[in-house]
């Protein structure tokens, strides 16, 4: 019997996990194709932050081949911008698919994104598909809502295109320059007479 308790915890790590636990699962391909929000990115946080949760949800844990990304490898493929991968990646307010597409552009030009960079070495492309004004509950301050489809290749995943999308929340432009009520103006400078 403690031979059974024993291996117990390490057999329910390999176990497919059960219809409750997948009807919580969050919907990966709709954050990676920028149909998510960055609330929804963010309640991922335990599960990125514990490997434990993440094998829950079905996801491997990926040795860390890009300092900048926490990579896993899904148990079910999933399906995005026509493509299957069992391979996406975390990095900062962003989620991508790591897609078994040598070269970035034909995505980006079936996508329609604008081109940031394109070398021979490195391919970057991006648009913005969501943009929108909301308030902030608890300041009442205008905030902006965007999302950013992007498309790329990175010399830590040859032959790979990573493609996603990067959720973000800031301040509007008219709140982020107005000058805070705290903090005292500095003087203006003295006009010297010639």
């Amino acid at each position: 019997m403690l031979r059974v308790l024993t291996f117990a915890p390490l057999l329910a790590l390999w176990l497919p996990p059960s219809a409750a636990a997948q009807d919580t699962r969050p919907d990966l391909a709709a954050l990676i194709e920028c149909r998510g929000d960055l609330g929804q990115l963010t309640a991922l946080a335990p599960v990125l932050e514990d490997p434990l949760k993440a094998l829950a949800q079905g996801w491997q844990p990926l040795p860390q081949a890009n300092m900048f990304m926490s990579e896993y490898r899904l148990l079910s493929p999933i399906r995005v911008f026509g493509h299957d991968t069992q391979h996406v990646a975390f990095s900062g307010g962003g989620v991508v698919a790591v897609l078994d597409l040598p070269d970035p552009r034909p995505l980006a030009k079936q996508l329609a994104l604008e081109t940031a960079i394109d070398t021979p070495a490195k391919a970057m492309f991006g648009k913005e598909v969501r943009s929108q004004e909301t308030l902030d509950p608890d300041s009442g301050k205008a905030l902006i809502d965007s999302a950013v489809l992007n498309v790329s290749n990175v010399s830590s995943h040859p032959g790979k295109t990573l493609a996603g999308c990067s959720y973000s929340l800031d301040l509007a432009e008219d709140e982020a320059e107005e000058p805070d009520a705290d903090v005292a103006s500095p003087p203006a400078p003295a006009v010297q007479p010639r």
